[in-house]
């Protein structure tokens, strides 16, 4: 079977930086999101957007790592936003409760 892959890339301006991920984000995939994410931090972009429109599944520990990513950004003085979040995930979040959690324009 093969493993399901994320793909980033990430587009830095002045203000932000806009991360784009199309694939799976699963225990396999979220510890490369998070070490994308983290290095971000190092020069703190006011606002880092995560751009969801191409995850097309996320598990228990994408979960977990979008909202550790989240608390990392708040400490750095950063923001982390998630935007085109799909309806399967929204609705994970409210059955999760972990929506208020996360920042979701």
């Amino acid at each position: 079977m093969e493993r399901p892959e994320l793909s980033i890339s990430v587009r830095t301006e002045p203000s932000e930086a806009v991360v784009s991920l199309v694939g799976e984000i699963d225990m396999s995939t979220a510890p490369k999101l998070s070490s994308t994410i983290t290095e971000l931090f190092v020069d703190a972009p006011p606002r880092v957007v995560l751009d969801m429109a191409g995850v097309t599944f996320c598990d228990s520990q994408g979960l977990g790592t979008l909202v550790v990513l989240s608390r990392k950004a708040t400490m750095a003085q950063s923001c982390l936003v998630l935007t085109q979040v799909g309806d399967f995930l929204l609705r994970v979040l409210d059955i999760t409760g972990l929506r208020p959690a996360l920042m979701i324009h």
